[in-house]
């Protein structure tokens, strides 16, 4: 425990004490500016001694004596460092080379400081002019020689380069002073090499050329082994004719060992060792051209050539077929021939011919006949033989045309549709092209196609005007002429007629139609293919009822019509035309039935005959009322014997007189108002009239006399309960105006 202590003592001690070293070296000293100098200038020519003085201003504590550390840079990379007490230091660069010409930078560090100058750039000018040497200057064509290119005392990756003049011979990179490499040349008329050097050395983005080197003359003696090449008969022949190749070189070379002659035409070798023999062919057409004899030593290589011309001793066969195109069963010739002999030595008699069929032979012949068929379509040559040469025609296809077919006709989208344009095709089956199509109509042309390709068809545009026309429609079709015309059967599609104008019809014919009876609705076409598809409207202008049909009419019954039906009516049609018909519209009434208009009328009148019997009888009972109370109330005062003078009151609405024994009533009828109301008599209003009896009354029935005087005694009617009760001979007025509506 007590030495764990001791130890964390020693460690806190020693913490204290880097603390305390660190922060006073922090701050005895500081680096204020660092300065590169190059002595004796920036640019200085090659071979002077250089040197770079790095330079550091620092601020110290007095007694106190830093350590500096200085660093050189070049290009951006380290050259080297130096740990010194001075407080500047020196890098030399003793005999100065372009290499050393570069951007230098220096840093100096103390402690945890540091500081970079900054850049500076050194330029060392002139290169050393190379030095180029030999092992030897004459030598022979194919032999070598050591050339040596030296740039003493230079520095760095240098790029060396050897030349004959614009013609560069040799080039390589190296980080030393000389390169050295083997040459070989080869001779071209005794030709002279003149050989120098130089070197490059790249400084960044700039690259140093240094001056040529010194030029030295190099003498290239030619070896004689040029060939001699020879030809017997001669470098013109004929076909057949025997060719001899001969190849000689100069007897100083001939028992070389090495030597090798070839001969060659073209790209294919033809002999080797030709030094020693000759080479024999038979000349063929295809043989002329360019021959050589090449001798080869080691690298170097040397030619003589001759051109060699072989005429033919006849010409490449060609074969021919009469006519040039044939149909199946007629006659074909085929013919082999040759347009050219070398009459100097052969015949046309001497050249024999062979006519093949898909390599078969046919004939030994050169013509050869048939009749064209199937069997005798194929590749067909000749080949012709003389002298042993052979030559062969090229192939030719025969293949006999076939006749056209019978076409067919047919439309390109059916059905077809009566007054609208439709395609027609037609089309054989079988038959060589070019076929021509002709389009006609009641024999009439209507359009003429010819068809070259296999997928090109004949097409025609035609239009109908009735379904019978369709069958005036066929087509021909035709590949050599007249002779193979073929005529296709009639056209045979399905023909639509579009829908007419619909004509509807309503039974029973409107005006006439009464609640309760059925009304048949009827919709026809006067033309159009069926199926039809019919459709009735009504007010809500919605389908009420569609029905696909056969025939050109269709009817849909309205059952037991209500007078919700009235309205207007109307129907369409259309069939697989797609064209879509309207008729006119037809207005329908519905009105009551029989029975409820006899009802009604029979009810009016019922009840206008009850108001009247009532009015009647209530006016009936209140004048006999009257009466009553008129003769009670009236006396007379002094009667006379003879006659007597009754004056009697009258109404508005009733009077009452006797004249003669009779008895006469008048009647006005009651007035009824605007409201239907009955206006009936004021009651309060009197008229008075005089009556003249000429025969003796009832006494009881005489007025009373006073004196002279009559007396009158007026009958009171207001407040009787008799009275007429207008309110309920008003709802019985109106009740009869509406009994009508209501049953409605």
């Amino acid at each position: 425990m007590q030495v764990k202590k001791q130890l964390t003592l020693r460690a806190g001690t020693f913490l204290i004490l880097f603390l305390f070293t660190s922060d006073k070296a922090n701050t005895e000293f500081i680096i204020k500016s660092v300065n590169l100098f190059i002595q004796p200038r920036n640019e200085v020519q090659r071979g002077t001694n250089v040197s770079l003085i790095c330079q550091a201003e620092v601020s110290q504590s007095p007694g106190s004596n830093p350590n500096y550390e200085y660093i050189f840079y070049k290009d951006y990379e380290m050259l080297l460092t130096e740990k010194t007490t001075a407080t500047h230091w020196f890098y030399s660069i003793p005999d100065a080379r372009v290499f050393h010409s570069g951007k230098y930078e220096c840093a100096v560090v103390i402690g945890h400081q540091n500081k970079k100058s900054g850049s500076t750039d050194l330029t060392v000018k002139g290169l050393l002019t190379p030095v180029l040497s030999v092992d030897q200057q004459r030598l022979k064509e194919g032999d070598n020689v050591t050339a040596v290119c030296t740039a003493e005392g230079e520095m760095g990756s240098l790029m060396f380069s050897f030349r004959d003049g614009p013609v560069e011979l040799y080039r390589k990179s190296t980080n030393t002073q000389k390169v050295e490499q083997k040459l070989a040349f080869e001779h071209k008329r005794m030709r002279t090499v003149n050989m120098f050097c130089y070197y490059s050395i790249s400084l960044g983005s700039k690259i140093e050329i240094s001056n040529n080197s010194n030029v030295i003359d190099i003498d290239i003696q030619e070896l004689g082994i040029t060939p001699e090449i020879n030809v017997m008969p001669s470098a013109n022949v004929i076909e057949g004719d025997l060719l001899t190749f001969s190849c000689n070189v100069d007897m100083t070379y001939q028992k070389n060992s090495e030597l090798r002659i070839s001969l060659v035409h073209g790209h294919t070798t033809l002999g080797l060792n030709m030094g020693q023999k000759t080479y024999n062919m038979s000349a063929k057409a295809n043989d002329s051209g360019q021959y050589e004899c090449i001798a080869s030593l080691g690298a170097i290589h040397k030619s003589s050539s001759v051109n060699i011309t072989v005429n033919q001793l006849f010409s490449v066969p060609a074969l021919s077929i009469h006519p040039p195109e044939v149909f199946e069963g007629e006659h074909f010739d085929i013919t082999c021939h040759t347009d050219i002999i070398a009459s100097v030595r052969i015949q046309r008699e001497d050249i024999k011919y062979f006519i093949y069929k898909e390599k078969t032979l046919v004939i030994s012949n050169y013509r050869y006949s048939n009749t064209a068929r199937n069997v005798t379509n194929g590749k067909y040559m000749c080949v012709a033989k003389a002298n042993g040469i052979i030559k062969e025609s090229s192939n030719v296809l025969f293949r006999a045309k076939v006749l056209v077919s019978q076409p067919e006709i047919r439309v390109d989208a059916p059905p077809v549709i009566v007054d609208k344009h439709f395609w027609i095709h037609c089309h054989s089956q079988n038959g060589s092209l070019p076929i021509i199509y002709t389009l006609k109509r009641n024999n009439i042309t209507v359009n003429r196609t010819e068809v070259s390709n296999p997928h090109e068809k004949a097409r025609f545009i035609a239009m109908i005007s009735a379904p019978s026309d369709i069958s005036s429609y066929f087509c021909e079709a035709e590949n050599n002429g007249k002779i193979s015309v073929k005529m296709s059967q009639r056209l045979n599609e399905t023909v639509i007629v579009p829908v007419g104008k619909p004509l509807f019809t309503v039974i029973p014919i409107p005006g006439n139609i009464e609640e309760g009876e059925d009304v048949t609705l009827i919709c026809g076409i006067p033309k159009g293919s069926p199926p039809i598809n019919f459709s009735f409207y009504g007010n809500s202008h919605t389908p009420i009822n569609t029905t696909t049909v056969q025939s050109n009419s269709s009817s849909f019954v309205l059952s037991a019509v209500s007078r919700q039906k009235s309205g207007n009516y109307y129907c369409e049609a259309f069939n697989l035309a797609n064209k879509l018909s309207k008729s006119d519209i037809i207005s329908i009434e519905v009105s009551l039935a029989k029975w409820k208009k006899i009802l009604t009328v029979a009810f009016c009148l019922l009840i206008l005959a009850l108001v009247v019997i009532f009015i009647v009888l209530r006016y009936k009972a209140k004048r006999d009322k009257k009466e009553k109370a008129a003769k009670l109330s009236v006396m007379p005062a002094f009667p006379k014997s003879d006659d007597f003078l009754i004056h009697e009151s009258h109404y508005s609405g009733f009077s009452v007189g006797v004249n003669n024994k009779e008895s006469v009533w008048s009647e006005k009828p009651p007035d009824i108002s605007d409201e239907g109301i009955l206006q009936l008599p004021n009651e309060g209003d009197v008229e008075y009239t005089e009556v003249v009896h000429s025969q003796p009354l009832d006494p009881t029935r005489i007025p009373l006399r006073k004196g002279t005087d009559t007396v009158y005694s007026e009958l009171q009617t207001q407040g009787s309960p008799d009275h007429i009760n207008h309110r309920e001979l008003t709802s019985l007025l109106h009740l009869a105006k509406l009994l009508p509506f209501l049953l409605f």
